[in-house]
């Protein structure tokens, strides 16, 4: 097999396999081996698998620090869910102190490349003021583009921005749309 053999997108997969327990038994611990021969290659979409593994506690003790680590390894090869979820420990300040701008700039870098929880979380910051200006116009932007692809929260976030005429002209017909 591929995996046995070194290949860091077989050994990933593999992970995943186990993880979801799809043709094999589920399994967290064997799950977590497999991504981190992965990981441990520089592949970027299992060290962001094997960050959210140690972020929930997923066949490894949680440990937020060990998350942090591996998110911002594949985070800095540009992996687009590790830049979300990055950007979402600085939001919380888990297991870092929180720091809103760095947030912002990982939950850019994230919707830039059209992931939906990017786009979704870079319109919370706007839509909060956290870390930039409040701007109900600039929330609605990346609401529109998160629910565009179908995200609830984000299709939610958007009803009730123009049900209320923020950042948008109210309009009761969009918003029973989006909700």
């Amino acid at each position: 097999r591929a995996a046995e053999q070194g290949d860091a997108t077989a050994q990933s997969n593999l992970g995943n396999k186990y993880k979801k327990g799809q043709g094999v038994p589920r399994d967290a611990k064997t799950a977590t081996l497999w991504m981190r021969l992965a990981a441990d290659q520089g592949f970027a979409k299992a060290q962001s698998n094997l960050g959210w593994m140690y972020l929930k506690g997923q066949g490894v003790a949680q440990d937020d620090k060990e998350a942090l680590m591996w998110f911002s390894r594949a985070a800095e090869q540009g992996y687009a869910k590790a830049q979300a979820n990055l950007g979402q420990m600085y939001t919380q300040g888990q297991g870092i102190e929180p720091n809103h701008q760095t947030a912002i700039k990982l939950f850019r870098l994230a919707a830039a490349q059209g992931l939906a929880e990017g786009q979704l979380s870079l319109g919370r910051m706007y839509h909060a003021g956290k870390g930039v200006a409040q701007d109900h116009q600039e929330a609605a932007k990346w609401y529109r583009l998160a629910a565009e692809q179908g995200h609830a929260e984000a299709q939610l976030n958007l009803g009730m921005l123009y049900n209320q005429g923020q950042g948008v002209q109210q309009d009761y017909q969009q918003s029973l749309k989006w909700y």
